[in-house]
């Protein structure tokens, strides 16, 4: 049988021909918009979703009310007084800003063009009001980073300030809105247990502990839909007290985090001596600003307020000795404050105030609070081996059984039942239970001495039972102290880390560290001679008989007058003469006086400003006459720092009478007294007859972050009468208007680096994405300009190669003065990330 096709109509063939070719038509036409449609429609639902997971929920609120209590508690005196109540806002030392070819310039002003950048030092920065940012700005330029500092120096009110700020929701720029802090102290997390793929865990283990019972289940989905929403900003405590190994550890939780959560920014801390694991991480080291005068008084008289108002009325208070008046008190700590950081300010002003402080040395401060915090019957010797075994096996988080053998010598006669109690109670948990009873359930054991030094608030307990002192600067204290006993070259062969120093530090304050500081002198450490300064911060707080303080100020003297070494490195020096309070300092100063060498005599008039050496002034006023440009500046700041009438009026001599460079120094220089500069700077802007002076006076106030100077500088863009006043103010104000260069920022990778790729196109090569340039870097560093050989050290950081380490030396020792400063720092950047640095005498150059 034969198939046969139905019969078609040829009207209703056509037709549906047309209809559907109209239809496909229609649907190529309105295909776009109908994708437009979707995709509006999907971009609506995803910012929906996003939008209700930043909606706060009931876990959140708890979350950010526990973090903000626990915050405002993470400081020395927080048994009196909340963070918030006491606190100085923290500042940090703004670094050089990154040099990039093709870009304007950095405008550098009085201090940043004398006062070399000294982060190991930073005391000097203090004294004549080096640029500073805070911890949101630094944030803003969107590093990592890790705070950096001397053992007291503010670090931790650093990260809880912040998450306080952020617990708030306060606005804070460079942060975005609705950004949750996770702060957390790195004992506080089970290292032992990460797991790469879910390194959230012990930060979920920890928040679950501390969260309300109906929370609990939630934590998890909270936590980690924070970190992938990019709402979470890690704020990683304690790190600075770790020795290399634990750093590791906490090296990889950090590592483990970025790889599963890219985006995720976090703040942590580390001894400037130790950066192992993290510059590699590209953390950007940044070190905590020193209290400069202003800072110190303000908290002086805010703690003088608090005591008098809520401590003051305590009946244990009363009873007490007498109380001394506020004012009188408030005048011999200001006189005897400088360069303490504010761990030690905070003891010795909670001693005074007290009436129980032993002295007035800082290490008498120490002392007195940790009577204070000592157990009744627990002898000092007791803490002192417990604080020295801490130190000597490296382990500032302890285990308290180990603990407890450290000092099982001082344990009270009536702690004996209590350990017989834990020995049974271990033999019934080993015992099998019998069939149909129930497993008792385990007893703590009691830890005696630990026990009572952790109630006493001396030391503090954390997760899994670990235990550490109330600060590192505690355990090092008492260290050093028992190290007059003991024999301390197993701790000087110790890796480098916090605790080490600190201990030796204080065993030169109460014993006689002269075998350390004659080995420490024998060594070669070119060219960073850091055998030579870890003794030199020991001067402060030693005997001024000392045998060993003659040897090591003989050689910062030669280490500071040694010319072709960086000023970064001669600078160290000489705030090491500075800050050891010794008296034939100020001499030394005065003596170099006579010398020729421009660097020399610029290092010499701010050492005699930074200790206030009225006998000075008069060599100071000369040095204002120098042909260096450094050297008058630096004449200019130290006599304001000075601050007597003598130094001020020569100072106000050379703004009326001096040339265009010299006056606006010293109206730059004005600007760091907020006193007398500050109204001279007033006065100056108003000399209607000297266009020159009021042109000087712009670019003081420029230095001055006060309303009405902002008021005054506004009103000279437009109403002076002289059109080179108006520029001026115009530039300043312009300037503050334009992003800081001194923020950090990421650097982009060599293959995405426009002066790189154009300093490799002149020399018709290519810059490969897979391999680091190293050979393109070294070429830029020892062929191209200034711009492009400081630009190359940005890279060369990273590259701790024999080929780059000559280079670097080559450069150091044959370049300009901003070069030399540049790679000294860059290879003391390489020291603190555990690189071994070669003498540079094996590559032909250095002495």
């Amino acid at each position: 049988m034969r198939f046969r096709l139905p019969p078609i109509q040829e009207f209703s063939f056509w037709l549906g021909v047309l209809v559907a070719t109209v239809f496909w038509w229609l649907v190529a036409a309105f295909r776009p918009a109908f994708q437009h449609i979707l995709e509006t429609w999907r971009e609506k639902r995803a910012a929906e979703k996003e939008r209700k997971a930043r909606l706060p929920s009931a876990v959140e609120e708890h979350y950010r009310q526990a973090t903000l209590v626990r915050a405002q508690g993470m400081h020395l005196a927080a048994p009196l007084f909340a963070l918030d109540e006491i606190l100085e806002p923290p500042l940090l030392l703004a670094p050089p800003p990154r040099v990039e070819p093709g870009l304007p310039p950095t405008p550098e002003d009085i201090v940043s063009s004398t006062l070399p950048y000294l982060p190991a030092w930073p005391e000097l920065g203090a004294v004549y009001r080096a640029p500073t940012l805070t911890l949101a700005e630094a944030l803003s330029g969107e590093s990592d980073i890790v705070l950096t500092g001397r053992t007291g120096a503010g670090k931790t009110v650093a990260l809880a300030h912040l998450a306080s700020c952020l617990a708030r929701r306060e606005t804070l720029p460079g942060i975005p809105e609705g950004t949750l802090p996770f702060l957390i102290h790195v004992a506080d997390l089970d290292l032992a247990a990460l797991r790469p793929e879910d390194p959230l865990l012990p930060l979920i283990d920890f928040i679950a502990e501390k969260a309300p019972l109906l929370d609990v289940g939630r934590i998890p989905e909270f936590v980690r839909s924070s970190f992938e929403n990019k709402r979470a900003l890690l704020l990683l405590d304690g790190t600075d007290e770790l020795p290399p190994a634990a750093l590791q550890r906490a090296v990889e939780f950090i590592k483990a985090v970025k790889k599963r959560y890219p985006s995720t920014r976090i703040i942590t801390t580390a001894s400037p001596e130790y950066l192992d694991g993290l510059v590699t991480l590209n953390f950007v080291p940044l070190v905590m600003a020193a209290w400069d005068a202003a800072q110190r008084q303000r908290f002086i008289e805010r703690w003088g307020d608090l005591w008098s108002r809520f401590v003051a009325v305590e009946s244990w208070i009363q009873t007490g000795p007498e109380a001394v008046d506020p004012i009188l008190l408030n005048r011999w700590l200001s006189c005897d404050a400088d360069f303490l950081t504010p761990l030690e300010l905070t003891l010795k002003v909670w001693g005074a105030y007290a009436g129980d402080i032993r002295g007035p040395r800082p290490v008498d401060a120490i002392e007195t609070h940790l009577r204070r915090l000592t157990p009744a019957n627990v002898p000092p010797a007791a803490l002192e081996l417990l604080a020295l075994q801490a130190h000597l096996t490296a382990e500032p988080v302890f285990d308290p059984r180990a603990a407890r053998g450290w000092i099982k010598s001082f344990e009270p006669s009536e702690s004996a039942p209590e350990s017989e109690a834990a020995e049974s109670a271990e033999a019934v948990s080993a015992a099998p239970a019998k069939k149909g009873t129930k497993s008792p359930a385990p007893v703590a054991p009691s830890h005696g001495l630990i026990s009572k030094m952790a109630e006493s608030g001396l030391l503090q307990q954390h997760r899994n039972n670990r235990f550490r002192f109330a600060h590192l600067l505690f355990g090092s204290y008492l260290a050093g102290k028992a190290l007059v006993n003991y024999k301390a070259e197993s701790l000087l062969d110790q890796p480098p880390w916090a605790g080490k120093y600190l201990a030796l530090q204080y065993l030169a304050a109460h014993g006689d560290p002269s075998p350390l500081v004659d080995r420490l002198l024998a060594q070669i450490d070119r060219p960073l001679f850091r055998n030579l300064l870890i003794p030199a911060r020991w001067l402060r707080d030693a005997p001024r008989q000392a045998a060993w303080r003659g040897p090591v100020m003989a050689r910062l003297a030669e280490l500071l007058q040694a010319e072709g070494q960086p000023l970064t490195l001669r600078g160290q020096a000489l705030a090491a003469f500075v800050l050891s309070g010794d008296p034939g300092a100020a001499a030394l100063f005065r003596q170099l006086y006579r010398v020729v060498s421009g660097e020399l005599l610029q290092l010499a008039a701010l050492g005699s400003g930074a200790v206030q050496d009225v006998k000075a002034i008069d060599g100071l006023s000369g040095l204002l006459n120098s042909p260096h440009p450094g050297v008058r500046r630096a004449a200019c700041l130290a006599l304001v720092h000075i601050g007597t009438t003598a130094a001020l009026e020569s100072v106000a001599y050379v703004l009326l009478h001096g040339d265009e460079d010299l006056r606006r120094a010293a109206a730059e220089a004005l600007a760091n007294d907020p006193a007398e500069g500050h109204a001279m700077l007033r006065d100056a802007l108003d000399m209607k007859d000297d266009p020159l002076v009021r042109r000087a006076a712009v670019y003081g106030l420029a230095r001055v972050n006060q309303p009405w100077a902002d008021e005054l500088l506004t009103r000279a863009q437009t109403d002076d009468p002289e059109w080179v006043v108006r520029n001026s103010a115009v530039e300043v104000v312009e300037s503050r208007q334009i992003l800081n260069p001194r923020i950090p920022r990421r650097l982009p990778l060599p293959s995405e680096s426009p002066w790189l790729i154009e300093f490799a196109g002149k020399q018709g090569l290519g810059v490969a994405p897979d391999k680091p340039p190293t050979d393109l870097l070294l070429l830029a560093l020892k062929s191209g300009n200034e711009e492009e050989r400081l630009a190359s050290l940005n890279y060369l950081r990273i590259l701790p190669l024999e080929g780059v380490f000559g280079a670097l030396y080559q450069a150091m020792y044959a370049g300009t003065p901003e070069l030399r400063d540049a790679i000294f720092l860059i290879i003391w950047e390489m020291a603190g990330r555990g690189v071994e640095i070669p003498d540079p005498v094996q590559f032909g150059v250095g002495y």
